[in-house]
């Protein structure tokens, strides 16, 4: 048996103190991954970073970025973000002309390329081209806003990305987003997930740091039901 990942916590900054960014960026420092939503009041009902800020962003985040793209036209739009220097740039699959080619110009750029899929989306057309992507993002809440309840009913999608995954031996990293917190990442690891993003779990806290590493400990122990 294939020992499990170890698991990744990204910390979604949508939950941060926007006008403290620097200092709440600092403050997850123990993180994987900075996890930041940028959404364009198209695809999703809400408003929130655009490239200039990213680039604030990444300029002062003490670890990687993971961007989370919720627009229309990624296309045209996703590469910026790669350029930028974002670690991980993923862009929804209903959204993209032609998700191949896309996570190939990411790739090309520097960037990790993810592809995310909402909750009603079946996966089944990800199955031939997984390791055209360096990272599938199964939306656990509808996209759009922080502080969602865990929807249960996407377990068996993520599961059967990550039996598809090991059956074709691919290093795709499975991400979940929405709801994820002490009470509902071991259900997520179980089923598959590595890479976890938790808003209002992390920020929340009153210790962040120790709330991480429980989260941290929290996956791990999921992975091992799996």
């Amino acid at each position: 048996m294939d020992l499990p990942r170890a698991p990744r916590i990204n910390p979604s900054i949508l939950a941060a103190d926007f006008v403290n960014m620097q200092a709440d960026l600092a403050r997850i420092a123990t993180a994987d991954f900075a996890h930041v939503d940028v959404m364009d009041n198209h695809f999703v009902p809400n408003l929130t970073f655009g490239p200039q800020m990213v680039e604030r962003i990444q300029a002062t985040s003490p670890i990687p970025l993971d961007v989370h793209l919720m627009i229309t036209d990624p296309e045209r739009w996703a590469p910026e973000y790669a350029e930028i220097g974002a670690a991980s740039v993923t862009f929804h699959l209903e959204a993209a002309a032609d998700p191949v080619a896309l996570a190939r110009r990411l790739r090309d750029i520097g960037s990790r390329a993810g592809v995310a899929v909402k909750p009603g989306t079946p996966v089944e057309s990800l199955f031939e081209v997984l390791d055209e992507f360096d990272q599938i993002l199964v939306m656990t809440v509808e996209p759009g806003f922080g502080g969602q309840s865990f929807m249960p009913e996407t377990m068996p999608k993520l599961r059967s990305l990550a039996e598809e995954a090991r059956r074709r031996g691919s290093s795709v990293w499975l991400q979940v987003d929405g709801g994820i917190s002490d009470s509902t990442i071991e259900h997520a690891a179980a089923a598959g997930a590595d890479t976890f993003v938790a808003g209002s779990a992390v920020y929340g806290a009153d210790d962040i740091e120790a709330a991480v590493t429980r989260l941290r400990d929290l996956a791990r122990a999921g992975n091992l039901e799996s």
